[in-house]
């Protein structure tokens, strides 16, 4: 019995009985079921919405991503399909939209969007600030062509969303690693800064010394986003501290945000840097 099933097509095949059916197993859809010792993963429930949908339709936005490899997609994330029907359930979002053959893939036997379909749904259907971190996850995990998604959204010229789409494309950097990173850097962008590049390499003398998030490498100034692996691991906290200090050495500034800085404040001390950095009397190492 698979983790994920049909239920009526597992009774119909003699594999369990309606009673058995009923007591120790659990619907995630209509007619599709799991185990109740299991708690259903992302996974589970993008399979399970597949088979919902008499294995016809096509995983969609942010399941989809997942299934291409982006990561920071909970396990509760509502699954999108598009399929014929238009009737969405609970943890279920069901698009009526039209797919070209080339918009579809085959991930783990299961029917995908493409990354670059993936992509140009995730820019129409979430909010700016959501689907800009998405976009950028999924970057990271497929090094999809922008220039892909802007030729599909010319196919679909008039689509709901299209204009959202186009505004937030330019902004699009695989370089962020985390869903924070991407919130750092469009704040910085937000803010009227140049956009940062992302992933800096540092070498010291032969070595590598470190990547740094994001920057600006002419003025050697840094922002890095502390997440909570800085509080519970110490052995990692003591590397971090030794790295940047020798970075400092090195002539950088590094301006380390946490997730308790205000908006304001991280901007003013971004500011004082560059001012500090482009006054007559600075120089970079």
């Amino acid at each position: 019995m698979d983790r994920v099933f049909i239920g009526s097509e597992a009774i119909a095949a003699g594999q369990l009985t309606e009673h058995e059916l009923r007591r120790w197993y659990r619907p995630i859809f209509r007619d599709v079921y799991a185990a109740r010792s299991i708690d259903p993963s992302l996974r589970d429930r993008t399979q399970a919405a597949w088979l919902w949908s008499k294995r016809q339709g096509v995983v969609a936005g942010a399941a989809a991503a997942a299934m291409h490899g982006c990561r920071w997609v909970d396990a509760d994330e509502p699954i999108e399909l598009i399929a014929k029907s238009a009737r969405s359930h609970e943890g279920l979002i069901v698009r009526n939209e039209t797919l070209a053959a080339d918009e579809v893939t085959t991930v783990a036997g299961l029917r995908v969007t493409t990354p670059v379909r993936t992509a140009f749904d995730l820019g129409r259907h979430l909010d700016p600030e959501k689907a800009i971190i998405r976009l950028d996850a999924l970057k990271w995990a497929t090094f999809y062509s922008v220039d892909d998604v802007t030729r599909l959204a010319r196919r679909y010229r008039g689509a709901r969303g299209t204009r959202q789409l186009s505004s937030l494309l330019p902004f699009v950097d695989g370089g962020a690693a985390s869903p924070k990173e991407t919130w750092l850097r469009m704040l910085l962008i937000e803010a009227g800064f140049p956009p940062p590049t992302t992933q800096i390499p540092v070498m010291d003398g032969w070595r590598m010394l470190g990547v740094l998030d994001m920057g600006w490498e002419d003025v050697k100034i840094a922002v890095k986003y502390d997440g909570d692996h800085h509080r519970t691991n110490r052995a990692q906290y003591v590397k971090d501290q030794r790295r940047i200090r020798r970075l400092e050495q090195l002539g950088w500034i590094v301006i380390r945000v946490i997730a308790e800085d205000r908006r304001e404040d991280i901007i003013e001390r971004v500011r004082a840097a560059i001012r500090h950095r482009t006054s007559p009397r600075s120089t970079v190492a």
